[in-house]
């Protein structure tokens, strides 16, 4: 495998924002369907895949998610093209003989439960990271927000199931003329070691 360009580091990573402003232009559900079919590919523990997302893009739904959100965010989902809650399913394991058929890794999650539920979690936290770099790849910008109440929107979409929403997302064209100077980071000497 080769290096990735430098231009393509700056798309991804290094010149890319946080969008809190959106254009008028709509995101197709063909590009939604492809920036799935990228981001199933990222590695999760066992193949587990517990990710779920419901893409939100209609006015109707979208309303029903402002009373979940904190502070500006509501704003932001109003005007994104498309909120995405990024959710994962706590009785992933069910697919796990299809996805892992190596041997019966499910007997692992059904009989312990914390163990279940931090394997969703972190896997499909880690599935929500895969997607924002897959959106960027493809040339959307995303909006990640945490500002929400999770047992309400949980209430709202997912009663019933074994879905829990972990983040929103919006997706979309960022309006870069809207954005606020760069926040610093921390260098490699406060937060690495190397032993």
């Amino acid at each position: 495998m080769q290096p990735l360009s430098k231009e393509a580091l700056a798309q991804l990573f290094t010149e890319a924002r946080s969008h809190h402003a959106w254009l008028n232009q709509p995101v197709s559900g063909e590009t939604l369907h492809t920036l799935y079919d990228i981001t199933k590919w990222g590695p999760t523990s066992m193949n587990g895949a517990p990710m779920r997302i419901v893409f939100v893009t209609s006015h109707a739904e979208k309303e029903k998610l402002y009373p979940t959100l904190r502070g500006s965010n509501a704003e932001q989902v109003k005007h994104a093209p498309v909120t995405a809650i990024i959710a994962h399913d706590e009785a992933f394991y069910e697919a796990l003989p299809r996805l892992f058929p190596s041997y019966d890794a499910r007997s692992l999650f059904t009989t312990d439960k914390a163990l279940a539920d931090i394997t969703a979690f972190r896997n499909g936290t880690l599935q929500g990271a895969y997607l924002m770099i897959a959106a960027r790849a493809l040339g959307l910008d995303i909006g990640p927000i945490s500002g929400f109440d999770n047992a309400h929107v949980d209430e709202i979409f997912f009663k019933g199931t074994t879905w829990k929403s972990n983040f929103l997302c919006n997706l979309g064209y960022g309006n870069a003329s809207k954005l606020y100077p760069r926040g610093p980071r921390l260098g490699f000497e406060e937060v690495c070691k190397i032993i």
